[in-house]
């Protein structure tokens, strides 16, 4: 594997494990949380992410055609990590990627799936169930773990001001 293959799969890591900090536990009816102004919702945001992943997919094999949408919000998030997964195995089996390519990849639609992941993140917040912050330089990302079953945070900050009553700080 050469360092651009190594370099994609491990943002494709990157974006699984915020995209799956930004989910998990995430309240009853999230899915349909919107926050106004024609903003899109989160099992929008994440049949978008599923989209650009599977163009993305196709930029590195084959020309896809265009998703249609899940029956289910459940259904939409594991075909989001599904094309994580088969993302990351497509790079596997290129024979090395030119750095053009490369960089294109991660400034076109890998930049943009991780900045839904962020939405995703905001979206919690504004529905009133926000997620703990971290340190994501120390987080547990490995190319590995592509789905929603991620690590457990390695840097969780110990100050949150504006965390919920219930919120136990870690180690406490």
């Amino acid at each position: 594997m050469d360092r651009n293959q190594a370099l994609l799969r491990h943002f494709l890591a990157a974006i699984a494990y915020r995209t799956a900090k930004g989910l998990r536990d995430a309240p009853a009816g999230f899915e349909a949380f919107h926050a106004g102004h024609e903003s899109r919702t989160p099992r929008e945001l994440v049949r978008h992410m599923s989209g650009v992943i599977n163009y993305a997919i196709g930029i590195v094999g084959e020309p896809r055609g265009v998703l249609v949408d899940c029956p289910t919000y459940p259904a939409e998030v594991e075909r989001f990590f599904a094309l994580l997964r088969e993302m990351a195995d497509r790079i596997l089996e290129k024979c090395g990627i030119a750095d053009a390519d490369a960089e294109r990849l991660l400034q076109g639609p890998l930049s943009d799936a991780m900045s839904h992941a962020g939405q995703l993140a905001l979206l919690r917040r504004l529905s009133g169930s926000p997620i703990a912050p971290e340190d994501f330089y120390e987080a547990a990302i490995h190319p590995s773990r592509l789905g929603l079953d991620q690590a457990a945070p390695n840097s969780p900050d110990q100050d949150w001001p504006e965390a919920p009553d219930d919120w136990i700080p870690p180690g406490a």
